[in-house]
């Protein structure tokens, strides 16, 4: 606990509090903000086609690294 000599002590102590609260509050409102653009439909549409773009590249990139080729149902019967 914080003994002061001074009201000046007092009076400094008390505006970087009511600094520190303004920021605090300008972060929840921006936090807020920031979680309101990424729950909005057109934010999630685009996060999921770029989820399953990422994934299908992936994908593309691990076939063409494996080598691995499509069976077709004429091949298996020979």
């Amino acid at each position: 606990m914080r003994i002061y000599t001074n009201f000046e002590e007092i009076d400094r102590d008390l505006r970087f509090l009511r600094l520190q609260s303004q920021i605090n509050k300008e972060e929840v409102k921006l936090t807020l903000s920031e979680t309101k653009e990424s729950l909005s439909p057109i934010a999630m549409v685009t996060s999921l086609m770029g989820a399953i773009a990422k994934k299908a590249l992936i994908l593309k990139a691990v076939d063409k690294l494996l080598g691995m080729k499509k069976v077709k149902k004429e091949d298996m019967h020979d």
